[in-house]
């Protein structure tokens, strides 16, 4: 898969490969989907939430280029493998999804493949506080817009990665600030879930 799919795609950053290929992909991919886990296509995981192509992993690792030193905020844990990616390239990973069972499983692999500096938190990120700052963070799911409120968890000189836009032109992009971005590559991906408001019952 590395060889095949991610270097073909201009994935040429060492440390990217060299990590990709230390974790096993397809022990991060639901059993039933095991001899699809280095295809090119994207992954169900269920609640409507899919696994990212191995390249687009690829390519939006290169693009945040995380550092030994720094921690990161991930925001949607899906499988966990992009986060025990990001946890072999960085100091710590702090990772939130919506759903109980994907952060339970997430965090079982995570332990199984020995990668203990992660923290893993159920978590809507249109509604979360984190409390403190990170270095990068790194959204896994589009939006149409990256909301502002998001630079206040980066410390100085941080950046996010998300993928902004709609189906079917979304850009892989890399924030320094509100109005100041790199734009890296495009791509599809589903959209970033948003925990249901419970709506009141009408008399």
């Amino acid at each position: 898969m590395v060889t095949q799919q991610i270097r073909s795609w201009d994935v040429t950053n060492k440390k990217i490969l060299e990590s990709m290929l230390s974790i096993h992909r397809e022990e991060f991919v639901p059993t039933q989907q095991r001899k699809l886990a280095f295809a090119d296509i994207a992954l169900p995981l269920g609640h409507q939430v899919y696994m990212m192509k191995p390249v687009v992993e690829g390519r939006m690792l290169q693009a945040i280029d995380l550092q030994a030193n720094e921690t990161v905020l991930e925001i949607g844990t899906g499988s966990g493998y992009v986060t025990g990616l990001m946890a072999k390239l960085c100091q710590h990973v702090t990772s939130i999804d919506l759903h109980e069972d994907l952060i339970q499983s997430a965090q079982n692999k995570l332990q199984e493949a020995h990668i203990d500096n992660t923290a893993l938190e159920v978590a809507d990120f249109f509604d979360y506080e984190p409390g403190k700052q990170f270095d990068a963070i790194v959204i896994t799911g589009s939006l149409k817009a990256l909301p502002k409120h998001v630079f206040s968890w980066l410390k100085p000189d941080g950046r996010v990665f998300a993928i902004v836009g709609q189906d079917p032109i979304m850009e892989a992009r890399v924030y320094t600030a509100a109005d100041e971005y790199s734009s890296h590559f495009d791509t599809l991906v589903t959209p970033l879930q948003q925990a249901k408001q419970h709506q009141p019952f009408l008399l």
